[in-house]
């Protein structure tokens, strides 16, 4: 298991222990104690992942000259009109 005091998780990382997390709550073997942990986990993991994600997305933007010939920022996979 990846320690968190170690520095902050690679997004890689994050998508690998969440696999593991889902693994462990699929099998049913965890007390519901640890299985609470675990679901606790995940939720902050999923969190994690989807800012990660959510900024990500705003980096990937086009640009192209605007009105004016200022660069306007286009999503990026939209088809330019």
């Amino acid at each position: 298991m990846e320690k968190k005091t170690e520095g902050k998780m690679s997004f890689e990382q994050q998508l690998g222990r969440l696999g593991e997390i889902v693994r462990a709550l699929e099998g049913g073997d965890a007390p519901l104690a640890d299985s609470l942990k675990l679901f606790e986990e995940g939720a902050a993991l999923v969190a994690e992942c989807t800012k990660e994600l959510d900024e990500a997305e705003q980096r990937v933007v086009k640009l192209r000259a605007g009105s004016g010939g200022e660069p306007a920022e286009e999503p990026f996979g939209e088809d330019a009109q």
